[in-house]
């Protein structure tokens, strides 16, 4: 079996270091000093007292890697459609794509029953760059949850989490699906596979979509936006309009939306991703997270007036800081 990481960051290291230990043939897409240092030095994870670095083999230039069984993209949303044409090398008739990104999914309405089968999402996937160079028939569905740093170039450290849930677009137990879930939990992280993976992609950006752009506006933590009732009233409100959005195109939510909340407080004074890029002055996910839930209401006649206000002011507040990803 032939994996390539594209994206070789943290979550991506987390996973190509996990695969190479256990022999698996594992190729990383990587750049800049992260990329020299796995070179150089080999990939190194940090997992709590645990400690240990693989063979890899990493590039820049996907071309000469060949054709994969997998190829596991763990860019953030929207650096995806850049790569696109890179990709191509990368793909064979066979080759099952794993899109380990946050935010709604390029691929979302593939296979799903209903009016809107088929619907492309212009908000994440412009130009249908990824539904055309890609292909939603390639596409496993992937839902992230550990939360990991890059240490240092060639050195990645676990902070928390161990799950990668998977799903089918179809909901099917496929064996492409089986056999790659079988080789993640013999690394020693969780690989469910869920048959309505779409429901477990909106539990996650239920919370990405509301918190994220606040505190982006706030510059507050979780805890900080989950105590204060006004943040947590428009966060409240956000998640509903969102709830109803998704509830139209089939999602069951497991849980409601107080509990949903009490999660993130629980979490503590912890910054978001949009927080953090804001500071580090990088590219914003506004779109994944916010602008598709967006798309995804007026498609689907549902009002957002919290959330549409919400997104007109974190998009220009990441264009002010020339963030806007």
């Amino acid at each position: 079996m032939k994996i390539c990481i594209y994206g070789a960051g943290a979550i991506g290291g987390l996973i190509g270091a996990r695969l190479a230990r256990t022999g698996i043939e594992t190729s990383l897409v990587a750049r800049g000093p992260h990329l020299a240092a796995m070179q150089a030095n080999g990939l190194t994870l940090v997992d709590g007292d645990e400690r240990f670095t693989a063979a890899v083999t990493a590039t820049d230039e996907p071309a000469k890697l060949g054709p994969q069984d997998y190829v596991i993209v763990t860019l953030k949303a929207h650096q995806v459609p850049g790569v696109v044409p890179l990709l191509q090398s990368l793909l064979g008739p066979e080759t099952a794509v794993v899109m380990a990104t946050n935010g709604v999914p390029w691929w979302y309405f593939h296979g799903l029953e209903g009016p809107h089968e088929g619907h492309r999402l212009a908000s994440v996937d412009p130009g249908d760059v990824q539904w055309s160079g890609i292909g939603p028939e390639r596409v496993i569905g992937c839902v992230v949850y550990p939360a990991a740093e890059v240490e240092e170039p060639g050195v990645i450290r676990l902070v928390e989490g161990d799950r990668f849930s998977l799903g089918e677009p179809s909901g099917e137990r496929t064996p492409r699906i089986e056999a790659l879930s079988k080789v993640l939990i013999e690394t020693g992280l969780k690989a469910p596979i869920r048959p309505k993976i779409r429901d477990e992609i909106w539990i996650k950006l239920w919370g990405n979509l509301s918190f994220n752009p606040i505190s982006a506006l706030t510059g507050a933590t979780l805890d900080a936006i989950c105590a204060d009732p006004g943040t947590r009233a428009v966060a409240r409100a956000m998640m509903l309009e969102a709830q109803a959005t998704a509830e139209k195109l089939g999602v069951r939510f497991a849980i409601d939306v107080d509990r949903r909340i009490a999660g993130a407080a629980a979490v503590g004074a912890h910054k978001t991703s949009m927080l953090q890029d804001l500071e580090r002055g990088r590219p914003m996910e506004i779109d994944a997270l916010v602008t598709a839930v967006q798309e995804m209401a007026r498609l689907t006649e549902t009002a957002s007036p919290t959330l549409d206000a919400v997104l007109a002011l974190v998009q220009l507040r990441a264009t002010v800081a020339g963030c806007y990803g």
